[in-house]
C-alpha cells in the first residue's frame, strides 16, 4: 500500500510499509532542515519524517532557513535543487563557505547530468529524483544519525 504526496506535475509516493512501523531510528533531538518551495511537498515529506520518528523544520526558501538560524546544528539538510530563491546546490556551498557542515541530501524534479554531477560535487549522501520511494529519503537520513556518513 502507499500514499502518494502531489509535486510539480507528478508526485512522491511514500510507501505505507515505512509509516506505523518500528524502525532503528533513535530519538534526537537534532532537527532534519528540509527547503522545498513546493508546500505539497514539504508538507510531505515533513509528515513522512514525523512519522519515521524524526524532527524536522520546514522552509519554502533557502533565506528562511537562513534567517531561522541553527543549521550547524541540524542532523541533515533536505535541499530541492531549485528554489524560488536560489539554487539548493549554490545554498549548500554558501553554507560550507561560512564553515557549516552539515550532511545534504538533494531532491530535485529536474534531473539532468550537470545538476547531478554539481550536487554530487557539493558532497552530497543522497541526491533523490521526484517523485521518490520514503526509503529513499528515510535510509541516508538514518545513515547520518547512525555516523556511517
Amino acid at each position: 500500500m502507499s500514499a502518494q504526496v502531489g509535486c510539480c506535475g507528478g508526485s512522491v509516493e511514500f510507501h505505507t510499509s515505512l509509516i506505523g512501523q518500528r524502525h532503528r531510528i533513535l530519538p534526537t533531538t537534532k532537527f532534519v532542515f528540509v527547503v522545498d518551495d513546493n508546500p505539497s511537498m514539504l508538507r510531505g515529506i515533513g509528515r513522512l519524517l514525523r512519522e519515521c520518528g524524526f524532527v524536522s523544520k520546514l522552509f519554502e526558501t533557502g533565506s528562511a532557513m537562513l534567517r531561522e538560524g541553527g543549521v550547524e546544528s541540524a542532523l541533515c539538510l533536505v535541499l530541492d535543487v531549485n528554489l524560488s530563491d536560489g539554487s539548493g546546490i549554490e545554498l549548500r556551498h554558501r553554507l560550507a563557505d561560512e564553515g557549516i557542515d552539515v550532511p545534504v541530501i538533494y531532491i530535485t524534479g529536474n534531473d539532468n547530468p550537470a545538476i547531478r554531477m554539481a550536487a554530487t560535487a557539493s558532497g552530497c549522501v543522497a541526491y533523490l529524483t521526484k517523485p521518490f520511494t520514503a526509503s529513499s529519503l528515510i535510509e541516508p537520513i538514518q545513515r547520518v544519525l547512525d555516523g556511517i556518513v
